[in-house]
């Protein structure tokens, strides 16, 4: 049995390449098995330790914008050193990209007007979150597009080439390489319908004038405009599938393969990034919630109903709906004038903690799960750190019974809350009976003379 990773991350090369502007994209297998990806930058690009320190910044920044609950960016994984060379590696493929599928001629199966409204809406959502976090993508271009199997639209190499070249992304340039991107869809995949290509225009136009969340409301309120039959998501799911796909490789190196074993790796991502971090079944949730702008009620249109059939019957459908949900305005209303005043009352007569007082854990409680865990299971466990109240820094790290390093980690705390989770992700892969155990240690702050810990145990059982 193998319950570690044998690459960096876990992560094992696959076979399929393609060139991009930052260097070249590789197809890879993750540490459970699943399709990943692995960008090796250009060695001339990353041969500043400078450029190397932004990129590591702006990975932190992307795993910070995920761990907040917000999606519409390719999941990264780790940014790691091997020698001269360095990896951004992701949780989930790097292609088939927006340019892969322009690329191919325009059929009737192809993704069609719906399928460009799907990419435009979805990634302006994306950069509307991004800009409100203070975050911007800098080049944004059918390369940079990548379509996941469902049909979504995830955004690639978010950052990527401002950290390399000194030069940070601005919030403005996206909104022009949005509005460029929408004319180029109008033109391949929506010229056969000239009312669904006007509406893609007015999309472009209106970005250039007012702005990202008025463009996205344009396509949403004019999504009657698109042809009937094309569902958007679904249509750019089978042009997806329809790319050839990178198979589970076999346990092993792949021959040639550029990436070397685990012991030449190291991760350029600072401890209180978290997650990202070579041994990829390992990582650290922190905190949550969004700082995406509010979704508007078309978007929930566009989400809830992107599958459903338009014209008269939908109409017909929207209008029903809309009187039920008049009839429960009023008591929405009253329930959430009785939420505020509640927690009002609880602002105002709860015990703050004395700003004043240092940052104290009290305890340490972890869980496992209780049932056998069965093969090539990701098992998640879980640390709850009891404190005071105060805000400050925690320094903790997780001991795995099967390795003899243990991980150290970091989390920033903020001032009111006195229960905060922490997570370890442990993959276990192969035949066989295992059991393990996980040790939380919080190493900072400590009580005199104290010393906070906690661990559980879970079964592993295989048999193929």
């Amino acid at each position: 049995m193998n319950p570690g990773p044998e690459g960096p991350a876990g992560f094992r090369p696959g076979h399929r390449t393609r060139a991009g502007e930052l260097g070249t994209w590789w197809s890879a297998v993750t540490a459970d098995g699943r399709p990943g990806g692995a960008l090796r930058f250009s060695p001339e690009s990353v041969a500043d330790p400078a450029a190397r320190r932004r990129l590591a910044g702006v990975v932190t920044a992307d795993l910070g914008f995920a761990r907040g609950g917000r999606s519409g960016l390719l999941p990264v994984a780790d940014l790691v050193a091997a020698g001269d060379d360095v990896w951004l590696l992701t949780a989930e493929p790097a292609a088939p990209t927006l340019a892969d599928l322009l690329s191919e001629p325009p059929t009737a199966h192809g993704p069609g007007p719906g399928g460009a409204a799907a990419v435009l809406v979805e990634t302006a959502q994306t950069l509307l979150a991004l800009h409100a976090a203070g975050l911007a993508h800098g080049a944004l271009h059918p390369g940079t597009v990548v379509v996941a199997a469902d049909g979504s639209a995830l955004l690639a190499e978010r950052g990527l080439a401002g950290a390399l070249r000194g030069r940070p992304a601005a919030p403005e340039h996206d909104v022009a390489a949005w509005a460029s991107l929408a004319t180029e869809l109008a033109a391949r995949w929506a010229a056969p319908y000239p009312e669904a290509a006007g509406l893609l225009e007015r999309a472009a136009a209106t970005a250039s004038a007012r702005g990202l969340a008025q463009a996205r409301d344009v396509l949403l309120a004019g999504r009657d405009l698109l042809p009937d039959g094309f569902a958007g998501r679904d249509r750019l799911a089978e042009a997806a599938r329809r790319r050839p796909a990178e198979a589970t490789l076999p346990p092993g190196p792949v021959p040639g393969a550029p990436l070397p074993d685990e012991g030449g790796i190291a991760t350029l991502l600072p401890a209180a990034a978290g997650g990202g971090r070579a041994g990829g079944d390992e990582s650290t949730v922190l905190g949550s919630g969004s700082g995406a702008p509010a979704e508007t009620e078309a978007a929930r249109i566009w989400r809830g109903g992107r599958d459903g059939s338009s014209g008269a019957a939908s109409r017909g459908r929207r209008a029903s709906r809309g009187r039920v949900r008049r009839g429960r305005t009023a008591l929405a209303s009253v329930i959430i004038a009785l939420m505020v005043v509640a927690g009002v009352l609880v602002w105002l007569f709860r015990e703050p903690a004395d700003p004043g007082t240092p940052l104290a854990v009290t305890g340490v409680q972890v869980t496992a799960p209780k049932k056998p865990q069965g093969c090539g299971t990701t098992v998640r466990i879980t640390g709850v750190l009891s404190t005071n109240g105060s805000a400050g820094r925690i320094r903790y790290q997780w001991r795995r019974s099967d390795r003899r390093t243990p991980t150290e980690q970091t989390e920033e705390v903020e001032a009111g809350r006195t229960s905060h989770e922490v997570t370890l992700l442990w993959t276990v892969r192969g035949d066989g009976d295992f059991r393990g155990t996980a040790t939380l240690r919080v190493l900072s702050p400590l009580p005199k003379g104290g010393k906070l810990q906690g661990r559980a145990s879970f079964t592993y059982r295989c048999t193929s």
